[in-house]
């Protein structure tokens, strides 16, 4: 006969845990929690898990692109600035053409 080590109750003989008390028997220490085999289980459950959550990412992400897109091609069109000396079109604000460095003159300030 065995009794818990923590509350002293008495045990029944394959007892892995006291049931007064909950605290693991001797016996518990010495079987398997997991076997091999649970742990395949519980792998191959978690892995189609995965695979469900990763295909509504997928469609989400799809879904968030696409959103983004249509919002980029919608933008309307910008202040340009053109440079008197090279051409280039440059942001509305800019005080120097960023492909030749040329000082922008506010006068030449056209929408494109």
């Amino acid at each position: 006969m065995s009794y818990c080590s923590n509350c002293g109750a008495k045990l029944p003989k394959d007892a892995l845990y006291c049931p007064k008390c909950g605290a693991k028997t001797v016996m518990s220490a010495e079987k398997p929690i997991v076997t091999s085999e649970d742990l395949r289980e519980t792998l191959n459950r978690i892995e189609k898990e995965f695979e469900k959550a990763f295909a509504v990412a997928v469609k989400e992400m799809q879904a968030a692109f696409k959103k983004a897109k249509e919002s980029v091609q919608q933008e309307p069109p910008k202040e340009t600035v053109t440079c008197s000396n090279c051409g280039e079109k440059n942001p509305k604000g800019a005080i120097f053409c960023y492909n030749c460095g040329t000082k922008l003159e506010p006068k030449a300030e056209e929408k494109s």
